[in-house]
């Protein structure tokens, strides 16, 4: 299946057949405005489920575009010097990296909770 199909497919969110004759599938369209840094409230965790016992970094509660995320996400990759991935609205940092992920966001000027032990 080609990426167009499978993203065509994910625009209907989850409707699969419609009853009434004259429902129209439109295409969901977040126009969703990235926060500035400053009012942004993101969550920094230690995350070990469905990972095989692996650690990863997760960071949640970011509101903006795709684009920011994971622009987001690629710095702190970067920065941190390990793999990891964005998705569903959540970076994840391979490994045990909160300190230092907190470090650089708030450097970055967004305000930044630690969440869990």
């Amino acid at each position: 299946m080609s990426d167009k199909k499978s993203k065509k497919f994910n625009s209907f969110e989850g409707i699969v057949f419609s009853t009434d004759p004259d429902y129209v599938y439109e295409e969901h369209r977040d126009n969703v405005e990235t926060l500035p840094n400053n009012q942004q409230n993101l969550k920094v965790q230690l995350d070990k489920k469905q990972r095989g016992g692996k650690a990863v970094t997760l960071i949640t509660n970011y509101v903006g575009t795709e684009d920011d995320l994971a622009y987001l996400g690629k710095m702190l990759k970067t920065k941190c010097g390990v793999g990891g991935s964005v998705k569903d609205g959540e970076i994840l940092i391979q490994g045990d990296f909160r300190k230092k992920v907190i470090e650089l966001l708030q450097k970055e000027g967004y305000k930044v909770k630690q969440v869990g032990g």
